[in-house]
């Protein structure tokens, strides 16, 4: 199954990997991974939500919040920023968003319920993301035969399509509060801006693509991001193929220029990224309209651990000349604090909001400290 916004899609039909079936017909969910990875199935089934059942937060039961580890410790992410800034001063790259996975074990099932399924169920997730941390563009996909399980709270739009009309809003610069955002949020938006502007420009017709909308404030649960719009006209013949290969990764989760960015990204990161950064939303061919969100925000569960399943969330920051090592890595846990403690809470439990924290505030203190193997805890 899959849930957007308003929608719930069931009834499978088929899945590939083929993103020239989304120009085809029906309705498709999407989950394209950062290293390649693409699922798309199209469903028989897509109805309003309030027509069908939904699962209720209580069906969740998190991981423990100390049990969390990350894919870099405090000092290594440092040394990526550092390393970074040696070569933005070559010359080699303007900006690389560096990222870590944090990664906790799943509870095993209790007496009484069926299996793993009853406790892990990825949409029931969505539901306590839903009631802790609101998203525009949040959603689920639950394909577990096809290794596919994803609850995204994403505040980031990848691409809208309506007809011809593609556009993109990504995020640059974020803070707790406005009064907190740096020049350097600014001068690391209109950047990536400019990025996104030449990718669509690869399978825009010539002229056509805009920016609407500069560095425009935000506000989300706990913290504020600049949020700029791309729009552009997509060329006769331009699918959503030709789409992808211009458009993906998206900008603001790799860098400028993106070549150069992704070969950073492989020699300085220690874990795949999987469906974060990736793009995950829904593609109506017949109405050639759709709704792609930038992976960020998002949970997934990963079944081939041994030892049983472990939820995987992905957090991290766009790294420019003028970066500080200690505030970029403070800028990962702010935006994995709140997420976090939401997503570790039993569904049971967590019967509100989770007020908004700051790293090494209530958050720890409500919710545990994020383990970092034997070194630095995430959250302090």
């Amino acid at each position: 199954m899959a849930r957007f916004g308003g929608l719930v899609a069931s009834d499978l039909r088929d899945v590939t990997d083929d993103l020239a079936a989304l120009d085809s017909s029906g309705f498709w969910a999407v989950a394209a991974g950062f290293e390649g990875r693409t699922v798309c199935a199209r469903f028989g089934d897509v109805r309003p939500a309030a027509s069908a059942t939904a699962p209720a937060p209580t069906a969740w039961h998190g991981p423990d919040p100390a049990a969390w580890t990350s894919s870099m410790d405090g000092e290594t992410y440092r040394a990526g920023v550092r390393e970074i800034r040696a070569r933005i001063a070559t010359g080699e790259v303007y900006q690389v968003n560096l990222c870590r996975v944090l990664t906790a074990p799943l509870p095993a099932a209790a007496p009484g319920q069926r299996g793993e399924q009853a406790v892990h169920d990825i949409d029931a997730l969505t539901a306590v993301l839903a009631r802790g941390n609101p998203a525009p563009y949040a959603g689920t996909i639950r394909l577990p035969g096809y290794g596919v399980e994803i609850a995204t709270a994403s505040p980031e739009l990848f691409l809208r399509r309506r007809g011809d009309v593609v556009e993109s809003g990504p995020i640059k610069g974020t803070a707790r509060t406005a009064a907190e955002l740096l020049p350097k949020d600014h001068a690391e938006n209109v950047m990536i801006v400019d990025l996104v502007r030449n990718d669509l420009g690869r399978v825009c017709a010539t002229g056509s693509v805009t920016v609407p909308a500069l560095c425009a404030l935000e506000p989300h649960p706990g913290l504020v991001h600049l949020v700029s719009t791309v729009r552009g006209e997509l060329r006769p013949g331009a699918g959503w193929p030709e789409l992808f290969a211009a458009a993906f990764p998206p900008g603001s989760v790799t860098g400028a220029p993106k070549s150069s960015a992704l070969r950073v990204i492989g020699d300085l990161e220690t874990a795949p990224r999987g469906p974060y950064c990736g793009a995950i939303g829904w593609v109506d061919a017949d109405r050639r309209t759709a709704e792609l969100a930038v992976g960020i925000r998002t949970f997934w569960i990963d079944r081939t651990v041994p030892g049983g399943p472990v939820l995987r969330f992905g957090t991290g920051a766009g790294i420019t000349w003028g970066s500080d090592p200690d505030g970029e890595w403070a800028e990962t846990e702010l935006k994995a604090a709140r997420l976090l403690a939401v997503a570790s809470e039993d569904g049971d439990r967590a019967a509100g909001p989770v007020p908004g924290a700051a790293p090494g505030t209530a958050a720890t203190a409500a919710h545990g400290t994020v383990a970092q193997g034997t070194s630095e805890g995430m959250l302090r």
